[in-house]
């Protein structure tokens, strides 16, 4: 629980994810029984905001409906023709009330291991300091691609300087812009209105807004997170394959440490909104999926299927079963 709820969240998700090669939509593509849009709603959620915003533009009937299922809190804000991600916030700041005051989380949909804890300890750090804008960032071996953080001599953050636009020197920095901010109301709105689109895409940059904040004499501050998956993104099928066995691997860590055996995690899935009990043994090859829950003391046998399934305590599911209560 943060100390103070953010007066909205502002999720990024009018993307093209032109390199999925697919017709779904980006952050519509599934991990862990969940889309990806899906997981990070249930992050932004978690903060408990005033206001939900999505921005959307590319498939935006997909996306719409997809958050008329998930996420009915939700507001759709429509990105206009003007590229950047700048303008995306811009669009999702004008579906808000005019006189909104507050911190203002901004966030990106396809973020997918991105938790609330995360994003709390972000809010915090800003509300404590005063911020006008505070930033999530993490440093990678290989920051290639990435916006890159400048810092002065003290370790205040000054600006962020996307790759195209980088100096050899701020090439050489491996702290890296994570997309994932958390802005003073009034400040970001005044800054929204300045920004133009004089950089190497021809967009509007968001991350301008740090370099006016301090160029303003306004607090900013970077948290820093080691676990990089937290804010790792997804742009191809490679990478999604990765955050998914990212993830599977942490969901299972979790059931192992509160009783459930998995014998072999290499090949056991369980998607995050199951429920497993203590004492549930799972043997090889078992996918666990949707809603499905599992009582005390059952077994299911090697390479069964349960979707939206209930399995009673204490049985024994024989291998190569397939429960799918879904078809029912």
């Amino acid at each position: 629980m943060v100390s103070t709820a953010p007066a909205a969240v502002i999720v990024m998700a009018a993307g093209k994810g032109t390199r999925m090669k697919s017709a779904t939509p980006k952050v519509l593509h599934r991990i862990g029984g969940r889309s990806l849009l899906d997981h990070a709603l249930t992050a932004a959620r978690g903060l408990d905001p005033a206001h939900l915003v999505v921005v959307v533009r590319h498939e935006r009937d997909a996306v719409v409906a997809h958050l008329a299922q998930v996420a009915p809190d939700a507001v759709p804000a429509d990105q206009d023709e003007i590229p950047g991600t700048g303008r995306a916030v811009a669009c999702g700041l004008a579906s808000l009330p005019a006189d909104l005051t507050g911190p203002v989380v901004v966030t990106s949909g396809d973020v997918p291991l991105l938790d609330t804890a995360t994003l709390t300890a972000l809010l915090d750090q800003h509300t404590e300091r005063g911020d006008a804008v505070t930033l999530l960032t993490t440093e990678l071996t290989d920051p290639t691609g990435y916006g890159r953080v400048i810092r002065q001599a003290d370790g205040t953050v000054s600006a962020v300087v996307e790759q195209r636009d980088a100096t050899p020197a701020q090439r050489a920095v491996r702290e890296v812009n994570a997309g994932i901010y958390v802005f003073d109301a009034a400040f970001l709105r005044e800054s929204l209105t300045t920004l133009g689109t004089d950089n190497d895409q021809g967009e509007v940059y968001l991350t301008d807004v740090v370099a006016r904040a301090h160029d303003a004499g306004h607090p900013t501050s970077a948290l820093v997170v080691t676990d990089h998956w937290l804010v790792e993104g997804c742009n191809d099928r490679a990478q999604l394959a990765s955050l998914g066995a990212e993830l599977n691997r942490r969901v299972l860590a979790r059931w192992m440490a509160a009783g459930v055996g998995v014998v072999d995690p290499a090949s056991t899935w369980v998607d995050v909104t199951a429920t497993l009990a203590q004492d549930v043994e799972l043997e090889p090859g078992v996918l666990v999926r949707g809603a499905t829950t599992v009582g005390e003391g059952t077994r299911v046998g090697a390479y069964a299927v349960l979707t939206d399934a209930h399995v009673p305590a204490g049985a024994i599911v024989p291998p190569l079963t397939e429960l799918d209560a879904s078809r029912s």
